[in-house]
C-alpha cells in the first residue's frame, strides 16, 4: 500500500516530465495543430491539458495528424527532421502562390514522394538537404529533383507545340503528371491516360503556368469589359495574410490550406475529364465513324442523347483530317423530340459553319411545317443555330434540306 501511495504521489511529476519531452519533438506546425489539446495558442503546453492528452494515449494528436495526412498535407518548419515514412519537399517561405501549392500536392500523389513533409524556407543549406525542391533554388534538373523556373535563361515548355513557359506546377506535372493521372484511372490503357494527361495540362495546368509567368490570355491592347477575381490562383493568393496583418505565425498552416485548395480543384477537374469528358469523346468517335450511315454526304452526325460534343468534334476532325466537313448534329431532347444543331466555326463561337435556312428562322410549329414541307416541325431559333422537330426523320430532313440550301 505504501508503494502504491508513493507511486500516486509521483504521477503528476512524471506527467510533467513526459509532457516536456513530447513538446521538444513537436514542430511549430504540429504545436499549432494540437493547440486545442494542449491549451491556448499563447500557452500551448499547459500541463493539465497536456496531461489529459497523454492519459488518452495521444488520441487528439493522432486524429489531427490523420486529418491533415488524409488531405495530402504534411508540414514542417525549417530544420525539422525527416519524416520516418516520407521524404522531404522543399519550397520557399513567405508569400505563396498557386503553382508551388499545387506542385507540392502533386508530388505527394506519386509513389516516390507519398507521405512527404513540406519544409518552407529560402535557406540554401536547408534546401540542399531536401529530396525535392520546387519554385526556389534557381535550378531545373529533373534527375536531381529540382524544379525552379525563375532563373535566367529558363525557357522550358510542356512540349514543342506549346509556347507557355512552365511554372513549378507545370514542371512537376510534366515529369510526374502521367503517374498522377494513371493513379486516378486504373484499368485504362496508356493511350487513354496520355489523352487525359494532355487534356488536364491544356485546361488546368497551362493557365497556372501562364499566370505565374505573367502571360496574358489576350492582347494587351484589349480592355476587359469586366473584372475576373475568382480564379484558382486568385483564391490561393487570397489565403496569404492581408498587408495590414503583422506578426503572422501560421504561414505553414495557410500554405497547407492553399495546397489542399489547389489539389482539390485539380482532382475535381480530373474527375470530370475521366468520368464525363472521356465517355463523350467515345460517343463522338463512334458517331463520326458512322456518319455515312446517317446521310451519304457525311456532313450529319446522329447522337442518341444530348451531351457536350463540340470540343470533341473539333479534336476528332483534326485527327481524321476532315476539318470543317461536318455541318449538323442531331440528338433527342429530354422529352424525346429531336434537335438539329449547327456545328459552330469554333468550339467557343456563336457563328455556325452553315446556319439553318434564313426563311425558317423565328418560325414555329404548323407555320414552320407548312413553310418547310416537313411534318412535325417545332421551331428554328431566330439566329438559325438550332431547331427542333417531333421525329428523328423530320430533323434529318431539316438537315438535308439545309445542306441543299433550301
Amino acid at each position: 500500500a505504501h508503494a502504491c501511495h508513493a507511486d500516486a504521489a509521483t504521477t503528476p511529476l512524471r506527467l510533467r516530465v513526459a509532457t516536456f519531452l513530447v513538446s521538444l519533438s513537436l514542430t511549430s506546425a504540429s504545436r499549432t495543430t494540437l493547440c486545442p489539446a494542449f491549451g491556448s495558442p499563447n500557452h500551448p503546453l499547459t500541463f493539465p491539458s497536456a496531461s489529459r492528452l497523454l492519459l488518452r494515449g495521444g488520441s487528439q494528436a493522432a486524429s489531427a495528424s490523420a486529418s491533415l495526412t488524409k488531405r495530402g498535407i504534411s508540414m514542417s518548419s525549417d530544420g525539422a527532421k525527416k519524416a520516418r515514412t516520407g521524404k522531404r519537399i522543399g519550397t520557399h517561405d513567405g508569400t505563396f502562390h498557386c503553382d508551388e501549392a499545387l506542385a507540392c500536392f502533386l508530388l505527394k500523389r506519386t509513389k516516390e514522394f507519398e507521405g512527404s513533409v513540406v519544409t518552407r524556407t529560402r535557406d540554401p543549406a536547408v534546401l540542399d538537404t531536401m529530396d525535392v525542391v520546387v519554385d526556389v533554388g534557381g535550378t531545373y534538373d529533373h534527375e536531381k529533383r529540382r524544379y525552379d523556373h525563375h532563373q535566367r535563361g529558363f525557357e522550358e515548355t510542356f512540349d514543342a507545340e506549346r509556347k507557355t513557359k512552365l511554372s513549378s506546377a507545370g514542371l512537376v506535372y510534366k515529369h510526374w503528371g502521367m503517374e498522377v493521372i494513371a493513379g486516378l484511372m486504373p484499368g485504362h490503357s496508356q493511350d487513354t491516360v496520355s489523352l487525359i494527361y494532355q487534356k488536364v495540362y491544356d485546361n488546368v495546368i497551362e493557365e497556372l503556368d501562364a499566370v505565374d509567368n505573367g502571360v496574358a490570355c489576350y492582347p494587351s491592347d484589349l480592355v476587359p469589359k469586366y473584372k475576373v477575381s475568382s480564379t484558382l490562383p486568385q483564391r490561393v493568393g487570397g489565403l496569404n495574410p492581408f498587408w495590414t496583418e503583422e506578426g503572422v505565425k501560421d504561414m505553414d498552416e495557410r500554405f497547407a490550406k492553399a495546397s489542399a485548395l489547389a489539389g482539390g480543384e485539380f482532382l475535381d477537374k480530373c474527375n470530370y475529364y475521366i468520368k464525363a469528358w472521356l465517355p463523350g469523346r467515345d460517343l463522338v468517335d463512334k458517331a463520326v465513324a458512322a456518319r455515312a450511315t446517317v446521310d451519304a454526304s457525311g456532313q450529319i452526325l446522329k447522337f442518341d442523347r444530348g451531351f457536350p460534343w463540340k470540343e470533341h468534334l473539333f479534336d476528332v476532325e483534326v485527327e481524321e483530317k476532315i476539318q470543317g466537313k461536318i455541318l449538323y448534329v442531331l440528338f433527342p431532347d429530354e422529352s424525346g423530340k429531336w434537335r438539329i444543331q449547327c456545328v459552330p466555326e469554333r468550339p467557343d463561337s456563336f457563328e455556325s459553319r452553315k446556319g439553318l435556312p434564313e426563311k425558317w428562322r423565328g418560325v414555329r410549329d404548323d407555320a414552320l411545317s407548312e413553310l418547310s414541307g416537313i411534318p412535325g416541325c417545332i421551331f428554328v431559333h431566330a439566329s438559325g443555330f438550332i431547331g427542333g422537330c417531333a421525329t428523328y426523320e423530320g430533323a434529318l430532313k431539316m438537315a438535308q434540306m439545309s445542306i441543299q440550301g433550301v
